[in-house]
Parts: C-alpha cells; sequence; structure tokens
C-alpha cells in the first residue's frame, strides 16, 4: 500500500545502520538522536512487516531483509542524487532547451553573435530556431511553440504578451555599385521613391513602415517589384533591376558584396526590434539565462 512506502529518509537510515554497523554513529551521521532513530526504524520495520536489524545493547546485525532493503535503499539515494543533479542542472540552466522564434532579418543579422556567445557560456544548452514572419513568430510565442521571440514594432495588450524593446534599426537604401545609387552620398526619400523600387509586399513590418514614410512626403509608393522573400529583393537589386529601402538588419541577407549602401537622411522612421514574450507566465531558467545575456550584449531602450 502507498501510505507504507518508505520514504528517502527511511532509506538514508537503513545504509547509514548499514553502513556503520551502530545506532550511536548512526544518529550522529544523521544529526538525530539515537532515540529518534531507533523509533523511525521501529515504525519502518512495522509498516512493512519484517526486521531489518537484529540488535541488542553492544551489536547491531542486518538481517536478510535489512540487506535486500540496504541494497534497494543503495540505489534510491543514488537516483534521487541524480534526480536532484539534473533539476539542479535545469536550474541553473546548464542543461535544457530553448526555443527562439524571430523575423528572417532577426534571426540573421543579430542573433549569430548573440547565440554564439551564449552557446559558449551554456554549451548544454538546446537552441532551436523558428526563423518566420511576424505573424508567426507571435503565434509560436502565444501557443507555446516558441519560449521567446524577436519581432518588429509593439504588441497588442490583447494578445496577452509582453514586448520588451531592445534597439532601433535604421533605413537604407540598396542598389547595384553601377545603378541609380552609384554617387556616394545621402539619398532623399522623394528622391529614392522615382527610381525603380523592389518593395517587401505588403504585410510586413518593412512594406508598412516603408509606405508610411513615403506617405508622410506626400509621395505614396508605387513599386516596380514587390517580393516575399529577402533573398530575392537582394537578386534583383543585385540584377540592376531597382534600388530597395530595407532595415540595416536585414542586409547579413542580401549579396552586400555586389551592392552599396546609401543613408536616407529624412526618412523619418525607425524599426524597434525587441522582444516578444507570454505576459504573467514563468520563463525557464534557459530563457531567464537567454534574456539576461541580451541585456548584457545589447543595450534596453527606455520608453
Amino acid at each position: 500500500m502507498i501510505s507504507n512506502s518508505p520514504t528517502l529518509a527511511d532509506f538514508r537510515l537503513v545504509q547509514t545502520l548499514l553502513t556503520l554497523g551502530s545506532f550511536r554513529a548512526a544518529a550522529d551521521e544523521l544529526a538525530m538522536s539515537p532515540s529518534a532513530l531507533s523509533r523511525q526504524l521501529a515504525a519502518l520495520e512495522a509498516r512493512l512487516g519484517t526486521r531489518f536489524f537484529d540488535r541488542d545493547t553492544r551489536n547491531v546485525a542486518p538481517t536478510a531483509s535489512g540487506i535486500a532493503f540496504g541494497r534497494l535503499a543503495e540505489r534510491m539515494l543514488n537516483t534521487a542524487e541524480d534526480v536532484m543533479a539534473e533539476f539542479d542542472a535545469h536550474m541553473s540552466a546548464s542543461h535544457g532547451r530553448l526555443t527562439i522564434a524571430g523575423l528572417p532579418s532577426v534571426t540573421a543579422g543579430l542573433l549569430p553573435g548573440l547565440l554564439a556567445s551564449f552557446a559558449d557560456e551554456h554549451p548544454d544548452i538546446d537552441l532551436r530556431i523558428i526563423d518566420a514572419l511576424s505573424g508567426s513568430v507571435i503565434e509560436a510565442i502565444e501557443t507555446g511553440r516558441a519560449d521567446i521571440g524577436f519581432t518588429a514594432g509593439t504588441i497588442s495588450a490583447r494578445l496577452r504578451l509582453a514586448f520588451q524593446p531592445l534597439m532601433d534599426d535604421h533605413f537604407v537604401a540598396v542598389g547595384a555599385p553601377g545603378g541609380p545609387l552609384a554617387e556616394d552620398r545621402p539619398y532623399g526619400l522623394a528622391e529614392l521613391v522615382r527610381m525603380p523600387v523592389i518593395a517587401m509586399e505588403a504585410g510586413t513590418s518593412v512594406r508598412e513602415l516603408l509606405d508610411g514614410a513615403c506617405l508622410r512626403i506626400g509621395s505614396p509608393l508605387s513599386p516596380r517589384f514587390e517580393v516575399a522573400h529577402l533573398a530575392t529583393a537582394g537578386a534583383l537589386v543585385a540584377g540592376g533591376l531597382g534600388v530597395s529601402m530595407l532595415p540595416t538588419l536585414t542586409l547579413p541577407v542580401l549579396p552586400m558584396d555586389r551592392l552599396v549602401q546609401r543613408p536616407i537622411p529624412d526618412f523619418g522612421a525607425k524599426r524597434r526590434i525587441g522582444l516578444v514574450r507570454q505576459s504573467g507566465r514563468s520563463l525557464s531558467p534557459a530563457a531567464v539565462a537567454f534574456l539576461d545575456h541580451v541585456s548584457r550584449h545589447l543595450p534596453t531602450l527606455r520608453a
């Protein structure tokens, strides 16, 4: 019956008695009085209906049941130590698994350096990256498929997610070396929108900011090409088919060895990059360790 099940303290008591062969020595080892030890042993024997030790005023000798129970006690105590060691490793974030969701531009432009240094500090934490568009990043956090996410903009309170801003991502113009951006100088936004523009498709954070910037100067954007993936935009720009206006974190995705970048002083908008997580839900030790790592390697923006 479950009520008769020995406790870890019972296992430890029997193993200590078997090892030391003395009630007084065992009591000292367990920080108990000899009478308390004797009572605990008697209660255990009564519950299990057997005698573990034959004892008199001078000697303590294990019975066959005591020897058999001692072998089980050693296994149980070793297992308990292994379990607690594993849990301690979990709590210290030396082991575990961490899933991070992020926009492709963030996972390519921001995460590699962070992950490399984090992996050096925590080599036994398994890392999984979900690179996806903003809506899929939010969904991964809401459903628990990811522990934390990197996205752009702010998160609506109705989603019950917390957004922690990390950095501002500035827009630049990119083009082929011999194309419309051949002159090494800043370019105004009104000047750029008159060029053939290769833009990210509607619904992306990059496109929303670009459309907003164009409306502010009274020059609605009319792209020559709209694409869904940064790699496609980079290939078209490198092929001389137009220019693009993109945040700097996207540049590692592009073939920058075949492109030039130019400042846009009057763009007037920045893409705010931040961490998103479920509000009111405790993070795993691995996720807490990663957030601490991020805070030590990236400046946190003030509201």
